[in-house]
């Protein structure tokens, strides 16, 4: 076509008159050549199809080389150049057509021909039928199981059981599996274990695998992990919980907040509506994706106009801004409360024996059964029943504080024994004279009874020295964290 192309436009061009001759027919010499000359020979060889479009491609060509003519030379040398190069392009075939050629001129249509193979330079499978797959077992942890009780269900071996529990030191966390975690075996066709994966926490997981050895080896993966930091306030209207829960704290949250402050405010008699809480916290992130939250790095607890300020340090520990430690020698409270029954006053109508008495301590409403824990260090010196105090222990601290807890269900230490502020002593309970299953407990001062909730307890110690400067530094920055989140969510309220 190419070639059509270039010829015609090459070749000397008809007259203008000559070449639109047939666009020039009007409709009355169409109408009386065919009224009158119908069978006219002239007139079939201008209808034939194959005249009709040499005629057309004769116009076509003589306005293309009337353009050409009118254009400036450098551009039609451009043009002529160019068609030479297709033209001489078009007159060369490409490498598989010659091939083709030389192919069709030696090999005959329908006949069978041999075709030599040299099998020899073929790689040979050394691995003869499919491969075996191995099976993954996901196994969630029941209540009771342990790690050869796993794998017998799984039917694996006892020999099995030893040679992966004793991979390592690593290994030694598969005594410590809970009901509802979840352990991967990988078991070979022959049924025996390849891997096993253990994710004891969110970010770890421990890995027991066989070598090239057929030895067990133990390591343990950890994801990287980041740390953001969070910030959550509220209001106490009714009760602390739930102003924790609204304020978007978890149930472990609010007893931690719970705990940093416990030293200083009774959150069982000493909260009022009007107290407020501002807490900062860290939240971990694997991969863009949230998967807990965790310590606490910063709070403030304002009850009754009273700010208390925690910073929490490397150690873990939390202490003022100052320094000091915010774990004191006593808690305000030695159990989880529910609600109060009575303060502390010096006299109470006694619901048992109908009666105005003394009352010298502090009774916490609780359900049956609650722990109850000791408020400091010290000794038991007293761990009894008696028909008014029932179950009850009595802890000397040091040689000027005596605290009393009464009225227990069961009593879970004995006269002599040493115990650690916050360690189990007792459950809540309603033995001796009591109306109902509460704690009793009293606080004495060289002899003397004092309110828990009140009393001047001895100061904390401070942090070391050798820490003090970097800690000063941390609670700086805590500090004003704290304060710059407090003044964003009052600027959006």
């Amino acid at each position: 076509m190419l070639f059509i192309l270039l010829s015609l436009f090459y070749l000397p061009s008809p007259s203008n008159e000559r070449a639109m001759t047939f666009f020039t027919l009007t409709k009355n010499d169409y109408t009386h050549r065919k009224s009158v000359q119908k069978t006219s020979s002239s007139w079939k060889i201008i209808c034939n199809p194959y005249i009709l479009c040499i005629r057309f491609l004769s116009c076509v060509v003589f306005v293309i080389k009337k353009s050409f003519k009118n254009l400036p030379k450098p551009h039609r040398w451009l043009i002529s150049g160019v068609a030479g190069f297709l033209f001489i392009l078009f007159l060369f075939p490409s490498e598989p057509v010659s091939a083709f050629k030389n192919l069709g001129s030696t090999l005959e249509i329908g006949k069978r021909y041999d075709l030599e193979i040299n099998f020899d330079t073929f790689p040979v499978q050394k691995d003869s039928g499919l491969k075996e797959i191995n099976e993954v077992n996901s196994v969630v942890v029941k209540k009771g199981d342990n790690l050869a009780m796993i794998f017998k269900r799984n039917g694996l071996s006892p020999q099995q059981t030893y040679r992966v529990s004793k991979a390592g030191e690593l290994a030694k966390k598969l005594l410590k599996i809970m009901p509802g975690e979840v352990l991967e075996l990988q078991i070979d066709p022959q049924g025996q274990i390849i891997t096993l994966q253990y994710p004891f926490s969110s970010t770890d997981t421990l890995i027991i695998s066989k070598d090239e050895h057929n030895t067990f080896t133990s390591k343990i993966e950890t994801l990287e992990v980041d740390t953001r930091l969070n910030y959550t306030q509220g209001e106490v209207t009714n009760s602390f919980w739930n102003a924790g829960l609204k304020a978007n704290l978890t149930d472990n949250q609010i007893m931690q907040v719970a705990g940093i402050f416990g030293w200083d405010i009774d959150f069982a008699l000493g909260l009022r509506a009007g107290d407020s809480f501002y807490v900062m916290f860290e939240e971990h992130y694997i991969n863009g994706e949230f998967i807990e939250n965790a310590d606490i790095v910063a709070a403030q607890f304002v009850n009754q106009g009273e700010a208390y300020t925690a910073i929490r340090y490397n150690d873990g520990n939390f202490y003022t801004p100052e320094g000091r430690s915010m774990r004191k020698s006593f808690l305000r409270a030695p159990v989880n409360f529910r609600y109060i029954s009575s303060s502390f006053k010096k006299n109470r109508f006694h619901p048992v024996q109908k009666r105005w008495k003394a009352h010298r301590g502090v009774d916490y409403a609780a359900d049956r059964g609650t722990p109850v824990i000791a408020a400091g260090d010290g000794r038991v010196i007293k761990s009894a029943y008696d028909k008014y105090n029932g179950h009850h222990v009595f802890i000397q601290h040091g040689e000027k504080y005596v605290t009393k807890y009464l009225h227990f269900t069961k009593r879970k230490v004995k006269r002599g024994q040493t115990v650690k502020q916050g360690q189990l002593i007792g459950t809540v309970g309603s033995t001796g004279l009591a109306s109902g299953p509460h704690l009793h407990y009293e606080f004495l001062v060289d002899g003397v009874h004092r309110n828990p909730r009140t009393v001047n307890l001895p100061k904390a110690e401070s942090i070391a020295k050798k820490e003090k400067t970097k800690f000063i530094d941390i609670a700086t920055v805590r500090l004003q964290q704290l304060n710059n989140n407090k003044r964003i969510m009052l600027a959006m309220n």
